[in-house]
């Protein structure tokens, strides 16, 4: 991929930020007018589903990383526990032109990874204390190289926010049934016309509380396969060493070790999907087969490369 490409990707990303925040609005304004219609006021549901997506969305924008970081329980990563890949991180860095990230570390066992954070003037690269325990130097270089790939190409922003904006429509999709309900239940002896009235309600409740899940998922598959594509690639121009990327995802792929604090909220953040199941996991899962990506980087030839600001090598 050329210079220039990587400058389209990265301004195509920052247009899929503001579209993603942009139909969530949208989403959180529909769902607060049938709110509002079910407490008698829709105007009142709007001007609240308003507000609540402009707070949203700016929360979401500043303080999804610190939500990533609480839900996955990291910790800052020091050079005198983890000095490997505090060095990785530093030194990658230089070679991708961006300022070090804060580097974090999840107390387990399964090696996995991920990157966070607005921008890459607020980044952060966090792995799991097992696959630093179970890694080698150029296998350690290969993740943190793809993670800071993530932040070159402004992934990070998309993938954070998607994970706070997918678990309000979900929550705001709950709210709204359980208020159809008890809105039900105390309304019995309305009139006819009221009852009518309340049943188109109680039909967009209904309807958006099976689609609200739907649209989460929706959202977080704003993150195609194809940025983990980008992302190894990128991470192989920053290395010139794309057998350390293929042997740790091999060895990613082999690990049986359960990851605790796995969920659907977080997973397309990981390097690979931390979930293991079949079935829906595996159909809505955002990341492409582990083999694949394998195959793709044994076959890439550096010779050809040029980086993504013109310099990196091993």
């Amino acid at each position: 991929m050329e210079k220039s490409d990587f400058y389209r990707e990265i301004a195509a990303n920052k247009r899929r930020t503001f579209v993603l925040m942009f139909v969530f609005a949208l989403v959180v304004i529909v769902l607060g007018y049938a709110l509002g219609a079910v407490w008698g006021d829709p105007y009142l549901g709007l001007v609240l589903a308003f507000a609540v997506s402009l707070l949203m969305a700016w929360g979401s924008y500043y303080y999804s990383d610190q939500v990533v970081l609480a839900i996955t329980h990291a910790r800052p990563a020091t050079k005198e526990e983890f000095p490997q890949f505090v060095n990785a991180v530093e030194g990658l860095a230089i070679a991708a032109g961006l300022p070090a990230p804060r580097c974090y570390v999840m107390d387990e066992p399964a090696p996995n990874a991920f990157a966070t954070g607005r921008d890459p003037e607020h980044a952060i690269i966090c792995a799991t204390t097992g696959l630093l325990s179970t890694l080698g130097r150029y296998e350690v270089e290969g993740v943190v190289a793809h993670e800071m790939s993530h932040i070159l190409n402004y992934d990070v922003r998309l993938q954070t926010i998607a994970v706070v904006l997918a678990g309000m429509v979900v929550l705001l999709g709950d709210w709204l049934l359980r208020s159809l309900f008890w809105g039900r239940r105390s309304n019995r002896r309305s009139s006819r016309n009221d009852n009518a009235a309340a049943g188109v309600i109680l039909a967009i409740g209904l309807i958006f509380a099976v689609l609200s899940p739907i649209i989460a998922q929706l959202m977080k598959m704003a993150i195609s396969r194809r940025r983990e594509y980008l992302a190894d690639a990128t991470a192989v121009r920053l290395t010139r060493y794309p057998q350390g990327l293929a042997d740790a995802l091999a060895a990613l792929s082999s690990a049986n070790t359960p990851m605790h604090d796995a969920n659907r909220a977080t997973a397309h953040l990981f390097i690979v999907s931390p979930l293991k199941g079949k079935g829906l996991d595996s159909l809505f899962s955002t990341h492409p087969p582990i083999e694949e990506r394998i195959s793709r980087l044994r076959s890439m030839d550096v010779s050809t490369m040029v980086g993504p600001e013109g310099s990196g090598g091993r």
